[in-house]
């Protein structure tokens, strides 16, 4: 099943979409550094487009790739 980029995951859902902890994704947060989400009320949610804008940002080519 594809999921639509707007789909909002709740944060347990997300962390396990990029194959990280819950806590991964709190630190990177409260420093500045995570996907994009959004607050609302007391929960937060991640779209899945955010997440995979996020971690397209980070990959990283080895130099046999090219």
């Amino acid at each position: 099943m594809t999921l639509p980029p707007t789909q909002l995951l709740p944060e347990r859902d997300a962390a396990r979409y990029i194959g990280m902890s819950r806590d991964f994704l709190r630190h990177q947060r409260m420093h500045g550094r995570g996907p994009a989400y959004a607050r609302l009320g007391r929960s937060v949610r991640y779209r899945i487009g955010d997440l995979e804008s996020w971690l397209d940002a980070r990959m990283v080519r080895s130099r046999d790739a090219a």
